[in-house]
């Protein structure tokens, strides 16, 4: 087990989330402040969603020429170059191009670490050391907001901030090696749907995790002002979640290493519906907060263990080529959501965000429980 290397793939990785979490709310709050609606607030949260799909044809063409690390380091670089931009050309078609590049670049990023990662991992502790680079990048998350808060949202140090993160994580790959074999059409993302038809269970997984995320962080600030917060107390809703996300993960993936993952699986999908449920009924509680860590958990879990599960089957180019399609469904789910969920919140419902999650929580309860929604196997792959 290479552990500093390890640790150097999770550390660039997790630059990415802290970089979004402090700059992805200030977007979505400086649009607000400008006098857009959900539904523009929404293509903005999309756009990247784009970059992701673009992304994941291209991760297998350019590692296979510039080598693993090579093009994670220039990815997070021309992420860092991006993020610069959003501060110094501020407006809202620009942004929408910028958003675009950020999306392709640090999907590479994602789809090379998190195979890097899962790589190296031995089999006895896959569901820790995957567990525990999830908690580290919901952690990243949890500390974009709240870095957000302090610095401030009437100026442009968070975007500064989150170009520093970027350039830093491009720095902590230097010298590192051992990444998966990657040949030409690795992660070309050929075969998304006999992937989703083999694993529709993890594949639906994968793509209600990334609505999750995206919304957590663009459309929740949104949705509690709506709702009669204060912005603060709306930027500390979205910090909740998170920390929902970040303090169960590792505890999931104790619990992935010792007992059944199908079974596992299954209960953070059935938390995830019942928790959506009731945000609606709760919002304007004491319980909400309580609910909101339950809530980020049991969304954080699903991806988590799709992960890992994905881990389990599969290696060197296999494994690239299923995180490709993980990107892409990333970018499906990051996509769909925002857009949907804006759209429905302008025209039918204020709360059409929990309520868009619990939709997809009741149909991923419904795949896995189906006849050839989830099979679960051994450590061999398939």
């Amino acid at each position: 087990m290479r552990w500093g290397t390890y640790f150097a793939v999770c550390t660039a990785v997790i630059s990415i989330g802290l970089a979004l979490g402090v700059t992805m709310p200030l977007v979505s709050l400086r649009l607000e402040g400008w006098g857009y609606g959900n539904f523009a607030i929404g293509v903005m949260a999309a756009t990247p969603a784009v970059g992701v799909l673009l992304g994941a044809s291209l991760a297998g063409h350019l590692a296979a020429r510039l080598g693993t690390t090579r093009l994670m380091q220039t990815c997070l670089l021309l992420g860092a170059v991006s993020v610069a931009l959003l501060a110094l050309v501020q407006h809202y078609a620009v942004w929408l191009a910028l958003r675009l590049g950020i999306g392709v670049a640090l999907t590479m990023v994602f789809i090379l670490g998190e195979s890097w990662i899962n790589q190296l991992a031995p089999e006895k502790w896959r569901g820790r050391l995957v567990a525990l680079y999830g908690t580290g990048y919901a952690l990243s998350q949890l500390s974009g907001p709240l870095l957000l808060s302090l610095l401030g949202t009437d100026n442009d140090s968070a975007f500064w901030t989150g170009t520093g993160l970027l350039v830093g994580g491009s720095l902590v790959l230097l010298g590192r090696s051992g990444a998966p074999r990657v040949d030409a059409h690795g992660a070309s993302g050929r075969g998304l749907f006999a992937f989703c038809r083999k694993l529709p269970a993890i594949a639906w997984a994968v793509a209600l995790f990334a609505a999750f995320e995206a919304m957590m962080l663009t459309l929740l600030p949104v949705y509690g002002l709506r709702q009669g917060f204060t912005q603060e107390v709306a930027l500390l809703m979205a910090s909740v979640v998170v920390v929902g996300d970040a303090a169960l993960q590792l505890p999931i993936g104790l619990l992935a290493d010792r007992m059944s993952r199908g079974a596992l699986f299954r209960a953070c999908g059935v938390l995830l519906l019942v928790s959506s449920l009731s945000i609606p009924l709760l919002l304007h509680t004491s319980v909400i907060w309580p609910l909101l860590v339950l809530f980020g958990a049991a969304a954080g879990g699903l991806f988590t263990l799709s992960l890992i599960l994905i881990g389990e089957r599969y290696r060197d180019d296999e494994l690239v080529r299923a995180n490709a399609h993980v990107a892409q469904l990333w970018g499906l789910g990051c996509l769909v959501g925002p857009l949907l969920t804006g759209a429905a919140s302008q025209w039918l419902s204020g709360h059409a965000l929990p309520l868009v999650m619990a939709t997809g929580a009741a149909v991923f309860v419904w795949l896995i429980r189906r006849p050839g929604g989830f099979i679960e196997v051994s450590t061999q792959k398939t």
